[in-house]
C-alpha cells in the first residue's frame, strides 16, 4: 500500500467536506447527501481494489 492511496483519499474527504459545507450553507441538503455518499463510494471502490490486492497476496503467501 503506498503513502499515495492516503493522500487520494485525504484529498477526496476534504472535496467532500468542502463541498458538503457549501451545499448545506445554500441550503441544498439532498444535493449535499448525494455528494457525501458519491465521495463514500468512491473511495469504498478504491478500498476495494486493495483489499482484493491484499488477497491475492496472501494466496501467494501461503500457496492456496
Amino acid at each position: 500500500m503506498d503513502i499515495d492511496l492516503i493522500f487520494r483519499i485525504a484529498g477526496i474527504g476534504i472535496i467532500v467536506a468542502v463541498l458538503n459545507l457549501v451545499l448545506k450553507r445554500a441550503e441544498r441538503d439532498e444535493q449535499a447527501m448525494m455528494t457525501t455518499l458519491a465521495g463514500l463510494i468512491v473511495v469504498l471502490m478504491m478500498m476495494i481494489r486493495e483489499i482484493g490486492e491484499l488477497f491475492d497476496t496472501v494466496k501467494e503467501v501461503f500457496g492456496l
